[in-house]
């Protein structure tokens, strides 16, 4: 408890301070600081701002939970390709790397429309918004997974692979029980600096009719007529996100830092 607290005071409340300054200056415009910003659209102290901040923060949930599930198909699909990677094959290495360098090439907002407008009409698949923005996303950073899975597998010391093998563990329970174990730990902050990427990359499904938060901010400004306030909120409700992603990441890393350490003493 007592190093939560001073986690807290070490890296959370100067970022809190921030937020605090940018909402400092938001709530000045919105009591009319600047008379050519109309900020009373998005301010909570009048009826009409607090409905269009309602309408908003609707696409949060949009946002998130697409997020998180392109981010566990991801890791599996990272996972399956990483293995490939890490074989005394060759052309299973070959395969590999023929897939992260094809996939880590393509940009994801043509990837997302592919998807969207291409898989039905070449193999008669058709997605949702929904999950046409989760399996592009999926499939887009699962090249960039199974690069972070394979570098966190060759991490692990080879003498654990040898003394796994002396127990009589084959290739499978050597992975499952002995490698992927001590690699998952080592990489778990990237994983969740992948997941806020996730976040970020997901406004670009707002091409497609999504209703997150960047969709919902353009059909406001659509009725508002008015970009530059909507979007600063909007770049706001961003922040707020990744950096409470951030923090958790931090205090994940640190705290697996701390556990390494007290296993080795």
């Amino acid at each position: 408890m007592r190093a939560l607290g001073k986690y807290f005071v070490s890296y959370t409340l100067p970022v809190l301070i921030v937020l605090v300054l940018f909402f400092a200056l938001f709530y000045f415009f919105a009591s009319g600081g600047d008379s050519n910003l109309k900020w009373y659209v998005v301010s909570p102290f009048t009826q009409q701002g607090a409905l269009n901040l309602k309408f908003l923060f609707a696409g949060t949930w949009n946002t998130l939970a697409m997020s998180f599930l392109a981010l566990l198909i991801s890791i599996v699909l990272g996972l399956l390709i990483a293995i490939p990677g890490i074989a005394n094959n060759r052309p299973l290495r070959a395969s590999n790397y023929a897939y992260v360098e094809i996939v880590r090439s393509i940009p994801l907002l043509p990837l997302i429309l592919w998807v969207y407008y291409g898989l039905p009409e070449i193999a008669g698949i058709q997605f949702d918004y929904f999950w046409a923005g989760v399996f592009a996303l999926a499939l887009s950073d699962s090249a960039f997974e199974a690069e972070i899975f394979r570098a966190g597998i060759q991490s692990v010391p080879r003498g654990q692979s040898e003394a796994a093998s002396t127990v009589g563990l084959n290739y499978v329970q050597t992975m499952r029980y002995v490698v992927l174990p001590q690699a998952i730990r080592r990489i778990l902050p990237a994983l969740g600096n992948q997941f806020a990427y996730m976040v970020k990359m997901s406004a670009l499904v707002s091409v497609i009719g999504l209703q997150e938060l960047t969709r919902r901010a353009n059909e406001l400004i659509v009725t508002e007529y008015r970009a530059l306030e909507i979007y600063t909120v909007l770049i706001l409700e961003y922040l707020i996100i990744i950096l409470i992603i951030g923090q958790a990441v931090r205090w994940l890393e640190r705290k697996m830092n701390a556990d390494e350490q007290s296993s080795k003493r």
